[in-house]
C-alpha cells in the first residue's frame, strides 16, 4: 500500500507555537503510513527547517517577501503537488490557508487548515478574506473550543469545523532536575525563577509582565526572570527592562531552538496575554513541572482548571499575577503541589501522542473521500 503524503503549508518556520508542533508531532506520526512534506515562505524565519529534516520531513522554502507574493506561488506549490503526487494539503494560519485554498479550487487536492488564534484578533483585511475563502476547502480545525466557537460565530462556514486541542511531547518534555541554566546566568540555587516563552507580540504583554515581576521582586529578593524569545517589541520590552532596573533580575536569552534547558530553570510559568489560541509554550512548562499563574486568556482556560492545575486571573486584571505569585513564594508546598498538578494534567489531557493519533484519522478520512 502506498504512503498518504501530506504537505504542509506554513508562512514561516520560525518559533511559533504553530510551527514548532511541525517538527515534534513528526517526530510521533506514522512514517510508514504518511509521506511528509513542508512549504514555507520566509527564508529569514527557518530556525524548525533543521528539525524538520532531522525528523524526516521534506522543507522546501517558495520565498515571497510580502502577502502578494506569497499568494502568487500558488502555481509552485500545485506544480510540487503533481511532481511529488500529493494527497492532501494541510494549511496553518490564514496566509498559508488562503493560499491552499486556491490550490484547492484549480486542483481538487483536499485542504485541511488548522486555526491558531481568535477571528476577532486579526487585521480587518485577514478576516474578511479568511471569511470569503473558508469554504474553499475541506476540514477545518481549532486548536481549542474558543478558537472553534470563534470561527463559527465570524465566519458561519459550511465546512465541517472540528477541535483539535494542541499537544505537547510528554516523553520530551520530561524534568531532569539538571538545570544548568540557572549557573549560567548566576541566579542562586534557592531563588524562585519566574519565566516565558514568547514571540515579543503585544498580546503577550510581556512589558506588563516585567511590572508584575517588579512588584514580586519589592517582596521576595529571591525572585528571578527569563524571558525566552524575540520580536517586533523588543526594543520597547527591553527599554522597560531598564526603567524598572530590572537588568540583574531578568534575563534575555533571545530566540532559542531547544527551550527545554529553560523550562528546567523555570519555578513558575506566568502568562500576562491578553488573547491566545491554546499556547504550545504552556504545555511545554506543564510538562517540564512548572506551576502555572495566568491570566485565563482563549484556550488558557480550557487547560488549566481554577486552583486545580494552576492559578488564574481574569485577562483584564493582570496586576493580580503578582498576588498569586507571591502565594505561592509564601506557601512552598502549594507550588510544588501545583508543580506536579501541571504535569499530570497535560499527560492525562494534552499528550501530542493522542493529538497526532486524531490528526492521523482525518487523514485517512480525506484520503478515503478522494478515492471513493
Amino acid at each position: 500500500m502506498s504512503k498518504i503524503k501530506i504537505l504542509h503549508i506554513i508562512k514561516s518556520l520560525g518559533r511559533g507555537g504553530a510551527e514548532m508542533l511541525l517538527p515534534e508531532t513528526l517526530k510521533l506520526h506514522d512514517q510508514e503510513k504518511f509521506d511528509f512534506h513542508y512549504i514555507y515562505f520566509l527564508p529569514w524565519k527557518d530556525q524548525m527547517e533543521s528539525a524538520i529534516k532531522d525528523a524526516g520531513g521534506r522543507v522546501t522554502c517558495l520565498e515571497a517577501k510580502d502577502n502578494i507574493r506569497l499568494l502568487s506561488q500558488y502555481k509552485e506549490i500545485i506544480a510540487y503537488c503533481k511532481a511529488h503526487k500529493i494527497d492532501i494539503i494541510h494549511c496553518h494560519l490564514p496566509w498559508a490557508g488562503f493560499v491552499g485554498r486556491l490550490v484547492h479550487k484549480k486542483t481538487g487536492i483536499p485542504v485541511l487548515y488548522t486555526e491558531h488564534n481568535m477571528q476577532e484578533r486579526y487585521h480587518i483585511a485577514t478576516k474578511t478574506i479568511n471569511k470569503y475563502t473558508f469554504n474553499s476547502q475541506s476540514l477545518a480545525l481549532g486548536v481549542s473550543q474558543d478558537v472553534t466557537n470563534s470561527i463559527n460565530k465570524n465566519i458561519q462556514p459550511k465546512i465541517p469545523v472540528k477541535t483539535l486541542l494542541n499537544g505537547v511531547n510528554i516523553e520530551s518534555f520530561q524534568k531532569t532536575s539538571n538545570s544548568k541554566i540557572r549557573k549560567e546566568l548566576g541566579i542562586p540555587k534557592n531563588a524562585i525563577v519566574l519565566g516565558n516563552v514568547a514571540v515579543f507580540r503585544f498580546q503577550k504583554r510581556l512589558v506588563e509582565w516585567l511590572r508584575v515581576i517588579k512588584k514580586i521582586k519589592e517582596q521576595h529578593s529571591s525572585v528571578y526572570g527569563i524571558i525566552v524569545g524575540a520580536g517586533p517589541l523588543e526594543e520597547e520590552i527591553k527599554k522597560e527592562w531598564k526603567d524598572l532596573g530590572l537588568e540583574k533580575v531578568v534575563f534575555f536569552p533571545g530566540l532559542q531552538t531547544n527551550v527545554k534547558p529553560y523550562f528546567e530553570a523555570m519555578d513558575i510559568f506566568m502568562m500576562s496575554s491578553s488573547f491566545e489560541g491554546l499556547p504550545i509554550a504552556l504545555l511545554e512548562a506543564m510538562s517540564m513541572e512548572c506551576a502555572v499563574v495566568s491570566t485565563d486568556a482563549g484556550g488558557i482556560k480550557e487547560v488549566i482548571r481554577k486552583n486545580e492545575d494552576g492559578l488564574v486571573v481574569p485577562v483584564d486584571e493582570w496586576q493580580e499575577l503578582s498576588g498569586k505569585v507571591q502565594s505561592l513564594i509564601n506557601n512552598p508546598e502549594e507550588l510544588n503541589k501545583l508543580k506536579l498538578a501541571a504535569r499530570k494534567r497535560v499527560v492525562e489531557s494534552f499528550s501530542l501522542q493522542r493529538m497526532v493519533e486524531e490528526l492521523e484519522g482525518y487523514y485517512v478520512e480525506m484520503s478515503e473521500e478522494v478515492t471513493k
